[in-house]
């Protein structure tokens, strides 16, 4: 298996990403470090990088290339945006790095670097019309997209180090110098025609450490349940009233607040009025928070190499079909289930009147079936249902993946939980526990009938008949196994139905 390290030299920060590239296009991120650099501080003086600076970088670089070596890697992606390309000694910085790491960097240029974010987001979010922003330490990318095409993009020269420099040091509050920060980021959007032109039924897409800072303050101010940041959605009420609270507070106070990392908290403030600027001038209301940028999009050029010309047309199946490859199960045979459960989900809807949006739930729980079975395969429906919350999918909503997970875990017994259940309850609406009953008799009966990972059942047709559904069978050899099995779900299946069960 094919091993690439990432990593991004930001004026913030610099980050290692490690990931196993499978066969067929399929990468899992395995290890990961990150360092505070400050890379870019204090260079708007004289446009220098700092001798400090430099020095903290490649002490910093020399512990990546140790991990680098240790894991065998083949091939590293190592590229610097903003910060180094406005530098006078970008040339001598990478040539020390080089000789004193061995990584050769590759400086992008504006539009290099909006093309990996842009990658990174449209293969992980299935968000069809969006305004990315992407906010580092001395640069905001600003990318309008439109039916998976790039239509404009901007790449202002300020991010939240030089945001916060601006009006240090002349004795204003917290509170008056991020007043003066927004001020001074909405005229610099205004000399930007296109975005006076922006529709409303554009989508906020907020990508970088500020953003996923902002999103776990606002998930623990909430107190959201479900452990993922990506796809993760705050409401301008809910922005604002963290803003409302960060922007008073000197950065000794900042640092006490859970969500914002250490190297963060002196520029948080500031990230914040930018991005308050932004949505203020924009008025796209809500933004989602988006976990891949930069780095997942050159792994996504390394692992399919396709999406240099076009985008992952399905985001959630090439996700499911990751998690699939990366726990080596049958794939073939979930296919199969997902086949047969969505042939019954059609069969039975005049008895379940379940909408269709519940499909893409139905369809994520059929396919990872089993992949708990990587951990064990006693009570792995109960792996399935953890491996499942935790699997970081993209393309898919919270909640979606919530069902997701409780349809799985009831696809070998009826094992259900419902002190689960109710720490998620926020997030679910009243009538998804019946939908999670009957759809996971559904798996469970199409899970049967491929029991033998034979393929034996081709399909199925379901005739309703006064008290009882007959489940008619179209087969190749012989499915005593399979029908055997499906037949002891008819308990369940009558609690969920209504109805009695009967196969042919």
């Amino acid at each position: 298996m094919e091993k690439i390290a990432v990593i991004d030299l930001g004026s913030n920060s610099v980050r290692l990403v490690l990931a196993n590239i499978m066969p067929g296009g399929y990468f899992v991120v395995f290890d990961e470090l990150k360092e505070s650099v400050r890379l870019g501080q204090d260079m708007e003086r004289d446009g220098f990088l700092k001798p400090a600076r430099v020095a903290q970088a490649v002490k910093t670089l020399k512990m990546f290339r140790k991990l680098c070596d240790s894991y065998n890697v083949d091939k590293v992606y190592a590229v610097a945006a903003n910060s180094l390309r406005r530098a006078k000694n970008q040339k001598s910085f990478i040539e020390e790095v080089n000789s004193v790491c061995g990584f050769k960097f590759r400086v992008l240029n504006e539009e290099e670097e909006a093309m990996h974010i842009y990658r990174g987001v449209i293969n992980s979010l299935d968000v069809p019309k969006g305004v990315i922003v992407d906010i580092d330490g001395s640069s905001m990318q600003i990318i309008q997209y439109n039916r998976r095409n790039i239509i404009n993009r901007e790449c202002l020269p300020f991010g939240a180090i030089t945001l916060s420099d601006l009006f240090a040091g002349q004795n204003y509050s917290p509170e008056e110098q991020n007043r003066l920060t927004e001020l001074y980021v909405l005229d610099q959007l205004s000399q930007v025609a296109w975005l006076k032109e922006i529709e409303p039924d554009y989508q906020l897409v907020g990508v970088g450490g500020s953003f996923r800072n902002l999103g776990k303050i606002c998930k623990r101010v909430k107190r959201y349940p479900f452990d993922m940041i990506h796809n993760y959605r705050i409401t301008p009420e809910e922005f604002n009233n963290v803003y409302d609270m960060v922007k008073v507070l000197d950065p000794d106070k900042r640092a006490k607040i859970k969500g914002i990392s250490a190297d963060r908290a002196d520029i948080f403030a500031s990230a914040l009025a930018g991005i308050k600027a932004f949505s203020d001038y924009t008025n796209l209301g809500d933004m989602i928070i988006s976990g891949a940028g930069l780095r997942e999009g050159i792994m996504f050029m390394h692992a399919v190499p396709i999406t240099l010309e076009k985008s992952i047309s399905d985001v959630l199946g090439h996700s499911i079909y990751t998690m699939m490859n990366y726990c080596e199960i049958n794939i073939p045979h979930a296919e199969h289930v997902c086949n047969l459960s969505i042939q019954l989900f059609k069969q039975l809807r005049v008895l379940h009147k379940l909408p269709r949006q519940y499909v893409k739930a139905l369809r994520i729980a059929a396919l990872m079936h089993d992949t708990g079975t990587r951990l064990k395969f006693y009570q792995h429906n109960k792996h399935t249902f953890y491996f499942i919350l935790n699997a970081n999918l993209y393309g898919i909503s919270h909640r979606d993946i919530i069902l997701a997970a409780f349809i799985a875990q009831g696809h070998r017994s009826d094992d259900f939980n419902m002190g689960d259940w109710n720490k998620y309850k926020d997030l679910l609406r009243e009538e998804d526990l019946v939908a999670v009953l009957k759809l996971s008799v559904i798996l469970r009966i199409a899970e049967s009938f491929d029991r033998s990972m034979s393929g034996a059942v081709k399909g199925i047709s379901c005739d309703v008949l006064g008290d009882s559904v007959i489940m008619k069978t179209e087969v190749e050899g012989d499915c005593s196994l399979e029908i055997k099995n499906a037949l002891k779900a008819a308990p369940d299946f009558a609690r969920a139905y209504r109805k009695n069960l009967e196969i042919l």
